[in-house]
């Protein structure tokens, strides 16, 4: 993570801060970014001179191999160029194939007034999808820049109503955590269990809050005005994080850009992982960087699956014991054991309804917790023993 910048030649006043990627660091206390965007110097951002007059918006799609999923993001988007949100005159819609082995980059050009752009070389230091991103970004037009992923899809006016809410709420990052979309045992049981824990380890009030020093961001859905990119330093600046979402949104943080996040089913839902192999890698490469004790973590969900199917059987056994020697005493542990568990129930469930995911899929999530316990651990022994996880077919340094 990057520091302000500050220039070490004793100056005070306007004049004395060291500009930062064309735009000045600000003084000391809150400063709303309007106040600087549109004053500052072209910077080293954007790859071509600032045009005359930028476009409203530039959606930026970077895609590897996602042939399954690309053709309805893109219909989500494309259809809501109207006549006062024309594609191609107020905005444009880029599609960054990131070196992909399938149709992506095919499916991208069935769609008209769609750029389609390949990736630059992946460089030593950067990860793919930051290196996709900037690619694109360094030649976007638009006053705002969305980075959005290609299994989302977006609801209708979703692109011009996410830009009102930024400006409303004085933002020039908002991110929105989507609706996520789940198939399959595995995934109904296992991603409310990791969501509840996501939104109990990020509140989006504190994470919108300037005072808290929490930050959180999604890349299904990262919407940053031109200047605030610009002073955060592009995707450049995190250009070897896995999660480079967080990475940013901790930098907007401290470079004062204003953040928003929520959860927005109102807005853009997506299906993250298509097989169960794939969401064991994703889980894989992210758990440890978004939970500070993931051990600790994986022990108590443990405990909590030993109390959850534990105590029911310890119960009914004690009940069992009801014609043998002291039976009123084994009797009446029984019914200790049996609200002990009621009491762990609903403190699980109570939990887990904070994943705003739907009753049935939270009401599975205990058998999942061998899965998350699994996960967890997986995560944490290849980041902090073997150092190194993948991604589709990339290998990155942890």
């Amino acid at each position: 993570m990057g520091k302000d910048a500050r220039d070490s030649g004793g100056t005070s006043g306007g004049a004395g801060w060291k500009p930062v990627l064309g735009l000045s660091d600000e003084p000391a206390g809150p400063v709303d970014w309007r106040e600087w965007a549109g004053k500052t110097i072209a910077g080293t951002v954007f790859a071509q001179p600032e045009p005359a007059e930028l476009i409203e918006l530039t959606v930026i799609v970077p895609a590897r191999d996602e042939e399954d999923c690309l053709g309805a993001c893109l219909q989500s988007l494309v259809s809501q160029s109207e006549e006062i949100f024309k594609l191609g005159k107020d905005w444009e819609l880029i599609v960054v194939d990131d070196h992909s082995s399938d149709r992506t980059a095919k499916i991208a050009r069935e769609f008209s007034h769609v750029t389609v752009m390949e990736a630059g070389k992946l460089e030593p230091g950067w990860t793919g999808k930051a290196n996709a991103i900037w690619t694109a970004a360094q030649h976007g037009r638009g006053r705002w820049l969305l980075f959005t992923d290609a299994d989302t899809l977006h609801e209708p006016g979703n692109l011009r109503r996410a830009m009102h809410e930024a400006e409303r709420h004085k933002a020039g990052m908002l991110s929105y955590s989507p609706r996520q979309i789940v198939r399959g045992l595995a995934q109904r049981s296992l991603m409310p269990l990791v969501f509840c824990e996501l939104a109990l380890a990020y509140p989006p009030a504190k994470v919108s809050d300037p005072s808290q020093r929490i930050a959180a961001a999604n890349g299904q859905f990262l919407l940053v005005e031109r200047e605030a990119y610009r002073k955060l330093g592009g995707h450049a600046s995190v250009a070897d994080k896995v999660l480079e979402d967080v990475e940013l949104a901790y930098l907007a943080k401290r470079r004062r850009v204003g953040l928003r996040f929520r959860y927005a089913d109102d807005a853009v839902a997506t299906r993250m992982y298509r097989t169960t192999a794939a969401m064991m890698e994703g889980w894989t490469k992210n758990l440890a960087l978004l939970f500070d004790n993931t051990l600790a973590l994986s022990m108590w969900r443990a405990l909590d699956f030993l109390l959850l199917f534990g105590l029911p059987v310890l119960a009914v056994e004690l009940w069992n014991a009801r014609l043998m020697a002291h039976s009123l005493e084994w009797l009446g542990a029984g019914w200790i054991l049996a609200l002990l568990w009621v009491r762990t129930l609903v403190r699980f469930y109570a939990r887990v309804a904070k994943s705003n995911f739907p009753f049935v899929d939270c009401a599975l999530s205990p058998l999942g917790l061998p899965l998350f316990v699994g996960l967890l651990y997986r995560s944490w022994f290849q980041h902090r023993i073997l150092k190194q996880v993948s991604w589709k077919g990339r290998s990155y340094k942890a």
